[in-house]
């Protein structure tokens, strides 16, 4: 599964999008250089049932923003993405 993938997915199951996520994640401090992924991980498997590969893609968007390795674009298998920037805003609001 792609990047985009996982978060079109968490969109589908949780109705937000991974803006919203990131906005969520800021008011509780856990944008912070500090916070570790397990934090932010557990509070999302609590409040939103997401397991932990989801979870590890907000994890990504939420600490280091929407660009990705450029490994992972457009190469071979089932994790490559199309663009080295992931969309944020809405899977069904995607130019």
């Amino acid at each position: 599964m792609s990047f985009q993938a996982y978060l079109d997915n968490i969109e589908e199951k949780t109705g937000l999008t991974p803006r919203a996520f990131i906005a969520l994640a800021k008011e509780r401090g856990f944008d912070e250089p500090s916070t570790k992924a397990g934090v932010i991980i557990d509070w999302l498997k609590q409040d939103y049932s997401l397991g932990r590969g989801h979870a590890m893609a907000l994890v990504h968007v939420i600490k280091k923003g929407p660009k990705i390795d450029a490994k992972h674009v457009g190469s071979s298998g089932s994790h490559r993405d199309e663009s080295d920037t992931l969309w944020l805003d809405g899977k069904d609001n995607r130019p």
